[in-house]
């Protein structure tokens, strides 16, 4: 029987001229959980984003 896990990162926008800043920003932390999430035997099956006000949630779902 598979199981089913999400991961919810929350990243907030700043004041700045650099329109990916969150983009450039957040990719080393995603690389970790996703590596993390590997080295348990989970796979990244889908992925998800939202925002709301100066908020970007980034949703990781994973299956093992």
């Amino acid at each position: 029987m598979k199981q089913y896990k999400v991961e919810t990162l929350i990243y907030y926008s700043k004041l700045t001229f650099d329109k990916y800043h969150i983009a450039k920003s957040s990719n080393k932390e995603i690389q970790e959980k996703l590596d993390a999430y590997a080295k348990d035997g989970w796979r990244l099956t889908s992925t998800d984003t939202s925002n709301f006000g100066a908020a970007m949630y980034i949703y990781l779902y994973f299956e093992k």
